[in-house]
């Protein structure tokens, strides 16, 4: 049973609780960073190792650290590792590093990172609050790499930096822009809802019942009661 416990703590953050698909955290740069899969590949494991890192520490120091300073304190800690990393990435990735650009030094301040630093790491063991921070390290590995792959696939005629020749004259530049960009995390958002609840969205129905302005309304005019009925 504690087995299971430990799994369903990994296993959430991969999908069922997926940081950017379900949860709907780290906007910025997963926007910003899935135009190349190098890029994206390179921000979720930058971000995975801060996550395993200050989920550790945090829980470690959880009785130590005083409530009414709990979070200044984790911003400290996570600006500290994401400087180790982001050195790290500098000296033996400087593409990588160049690519990233300004979003690298920005994990600090992903929503990500601080919220499971103050909703898991904070209350609960180090081993959970690390398995936590693997899972949803490689659920905001894997969203930023579908979406980056979708992308730079169709939007650049690329994987990676490397070109595919037979889809450069069917690229659809769109992608590769912010709006294109939106465009996939919308349909990707509406994917893993699928196949998390395991039904299609449903229209909702409306009614003038309660409408706070169906008092001003014509009843032979509104055709939402006839709808309902």
């Amino acid at each position: 049973m504690k087995n299971n416990g430990n799994l369903s703590i990994f296993a959430n953050g991969i999908l069922k609780e997926n940081p950017v698909l379900v949860l709907i955290l780290g906007t910025c740069p997963t926007l910003a960073t899935t135009t190349n899969v190098f890029g994206a590949f390179g921000m979720g494991i930058a971000a995975l190792l801060v996550l395993v890192c200050s989920n550790f520490l945090i829980s470690l120091l959880r009785k130590v650290i005083p409530n009414n300073v709990r979070i200044p304190c984790y911003i400290v800690i996570i600006a500290g590792f994401v400087t180790v990393v982001e050195m790290l990435v500098k000296a033996f990735l400087p593409a990588l590093y160049e690519l990233l650009g300004v979003y690298l030094a920005l994990i600090v301040v992903n929503c990500i990172i601080l919220g499971r630093a103050e909703m898991f790491a904070s209350k609960n063991t180090v081993g959970k609050s690390v398995l936590d921070g693997l899972g949803m390290g490689i659920g905001f590995t894997l969203a930023l790499c579908a979406m980056a792959t979708i992308r730079e696939v169709f939007g650049a005629a690329s994987f990676a930096g490397i070109a595919i020749p037979f889809l450069a004259d069917y690229k659809i530049e769109f992608l590769v822009k912010a709006p294109g960009g939106m465009v996939v995390y919308g349909l990707l958002i509406a994917l893993v809802y699928v196949l998390t609840s395991g039904k299609a969205p449903q229209k909702k129905k409306f009614a003038c019942t309660g409408c706070p302005g169906a008092e001003f309304c014509k009843p032979e005019a509104c055709t939402m009661e006839k709808e309902e009925a």
